[in-house]
């Protein structure tokens, strides 16, 4: 909930949405991406080139599994701790 209120410019790519990418969120509005993202439980390449992809679960995707699912969730759960790894390619 809530964001900086700084809207960014879309930068969508050709990463695919497959499970474990994570994603930018944002309104109708294609340059709407603020601070919220999430990460696809799913395969969902109908969002391809619609989100920007700017990373993936490299490993715990199981404590992602376990987090609450919907629109929004009834009782959100926390992440409360992360890394962000460097590119490995």
């Amino acid at each position: 909930m809530g964001g900086s209120g700084k809207k960014l410019k879309q930068e969508f790519n050709a990463r695919e949405h497959v499970r474990g990418v994570c994603s930018m969120a944002r309104a109708s509005d294609p340059n709407s991406a603020d601070s919220q993202f999430f990460i696809v439980f799913d395969d969902a390449r109908f969002l391809d080139r619609q989100y920007t992809v700017w990373g993936e679960v490299v490993e715990g995707m199981e404590h992602i599994d376990a987090l609450p699912r919907g629109e929004p969730p009834k009782a959100p759960g926390k992440i409360v701790s992360m890394k962000v790894a460097a590119d490995l390619k």
